[in-house]
């Protein structure tokens, strides 16, 4: 610690020092020498007052010289202060948003170098500073509201099981009553590191039977329906286990609310896997009498047996063109969306017990929960909830 009180000849000797080190700064001899700055400094410039005075009966150019000499060093020591302040700032800087940065330091050190000097200093118009400070308020709000948001978003991508996007997140806040844009969710959505899934390469289910008999094509591509329980497309995906066969997944969509309507679950791509899925759905409608069901070319579908069981069920069968999956373009769709949200980028699943209940979960949620963007972002459910009675011919049972 330095002494309260310092010698005279200390003080001398401290200015000496000073002034024969030419490229020194104030503030580096009084580290040396372990006294304060602005102490060394008030030192200097008594010392150069008793100079001045001592040379007062000299030659009036003389005044002159003293008086240079003086701005100087009143110059000097401005560029060292700016250039503290500067070293300051720095750590300010270091956090991306330059302007928001250099308003936060004018305000913070603005009682010490003032308003004026820090914003040429740093380059920054003191209009701008006034306006930065007199809209913090609302900053203050909006960052609040933004986390808020950031929150909800969250939570209802951990709800989704992490598999909503931007727009089916959009839909739920919109449902709770918040007014918000799909991009605005989006760019917090990245902000807070949270994404979508995204599509797997497809497994080959489709074994075409050259020798069986073909459907005619009744939809064309067309994937809609007027009217619910009236056009149906059915499909076989493969649910893959580590270390063991995998399962397979038929199922029976609707295509005017694309309710899941029927689907089983095997260990084997027979006939009766299909069956099964046909059998369900008419369970779930009660009847299909009249209803078309449009499925590729595999040999489960053009079977005899499942023939069979469309007649009985009064269903009209239709067949895409062999090798052509635009032609059962709603099926493929739905099954490259189960893998994409259950599998979530891992090849397969652990176990047949963990893809069954996976399977069995996601399969109920996406009747009963999940947003289907064809839907306007409701669920197949909830649209043929919303739907006239004179559409919905037939009882739409969970």
């Amino acid at each position: 610690m330095g002494m309260k009180h310092y010698p005279a000849e200390f003080k001398a000797d401290a200015v000496a020092l000073y002034r024969s080190r030419p490229g020194a700064t104030i503030k580096s001899v009084a580290t040396d020498l372990g006294v304060n700055t602005e102490t060394l400094r008030n030192w200097i410039r008594a010392a150069d007052g008793r100079r001045s005075g001592a040379h007062s009966a000299t030659k009036s150019g003389g005044d002159g010289v003293q008086a240079e000499l003086a701005a100087a060093q009143k110059r000097t020591r401005e560029l060292e202060e700016e250039r503290d302040i500067l070293r300051k700032a720095a750590r300010y800087f270091a956090n991306g948003d330059a302007l928001v940065n250099r308003c936060q330091f004018v305000e913070d050190h603005q009682r010490r170098h003032g308003v004026k000097r820090l914003c040429i200093i740093l380059g920054l118009s003191r209009s701008s500073f006034y306006y930065w400070r007199r809209t913090a308020a609302v900053r203050t709000a909006r960052r609040a509201a933004e986390t808020e948001l950031a929150d909800r978003i969250r939570e209802v991508h951990q709800d989704s099981d992490g598999t909503y996007g931007a727009p089916r997140v959009t839909a739920e806040l919109r449902d709770e009553g918040i007014r918000i844009n799909h991009k605005r969710v989006a760019r917090i959505m990245r902000t807070i590191g949270l994404e979508g899934v995204r599509l797997r390469r497809r497994h080959r289910t489709t074994l075409a039977d050259p020798a069986a008999a073909k459907a005619s094509d009744l939809i064309g591509r067309d994937f809609t329906a007027d009217a619910v329980n009236t056009k149906y497309v059915g499909d076989i995906t493969y649910l893959p286990v580590s270390g063991a066969k995998p399962l397979y997944l038929a199922t029976v969509i609707d295509l005017a609310s694309r309710r899941l309507a029927g689907w089983a679950i095997a260990d084997h791509m027979r006939t009766e896997l299909v069956i099964d899925a046909l059998a369900a759905a008419e369970r779930t409608r009660d009847s299909l009498a009249g209803a078309i069901i449009h499925t590729d070319h595999g040999s489960q579908y053009t079977s005899r047996a499942f023939a069979e069981t469309c007649r009985s069920a009064g269903v009209r069968q239709s067949m895409s063109a062999i090798g052509s999956s635009a032609d059962n373009a709603a099926a493929e769709s739905f099954n490259a969306t189960f893998k994409r949200e259950t599998l979530k980028g891992r090849q397969g699943w652990p176990s047949e017990r963990e893809a069954r209940l996976d399977a069995f979960r996601w399969l109920t949620r996406y009747n009963t929960r999940r947003r289907h963007s064809r839907l306007g972002q409701r669920s197949p459910i909830a649209y043929e909830n919303a739907l006239p009675l004179t559409t919905t011919t037939l009882t739409q049972s969970a």
